[in-house]
């Protein structure tokens, strides 16, 4: 992936610190969409990531929470059982070949 590419990150996240949670989560909804409780999608280069990478892992204690980061595929499709999928407003962009693109706020 080239340094400028943005793709479509989930960051999910699991810490035990009430006081802790609060500051992860206010920090996640300046830099991503909220998905689902805990779970975040953010659409970010490898620069991007790596300074939320890096701000998080200030935020955590590392033996006892959880932070994950995942690169979503360029053609990643969605399945979804229940409650809509993404907030209200949020959608999932594809490009002219059906590929994901990217979140929009609408």
């Amino acid at each position: 992936m080239a340094l400028n590419e943005t793709r479509t990150w989930l960051i999910a996240y699991d810490i035990t610190c009430p006081r802790r949670l609060g500051r992860v989560h206010r920090y996640l909804k300046t830099v991503a969409v909220p998905v689902q409780y805990s779970v975040f999608a953010a659409e970010e280069t490898a620069q991007g990531i790596q300074r939320i990478r890096t701000a998080l892992a200030q935020e955590i204690n590392p033996k006892t929470d959880d932070v994950r980061i995942y690169p979503l595929p360029k053609n990643l499709e969605l399945h979804h059982y229940g409650r809509r999928p993404l907030p209200e407003g949020l959608q999932l962009l594809a490009d002219q070949k059906g590929k994901s693109a990217g979140i929009l706020l609408a």
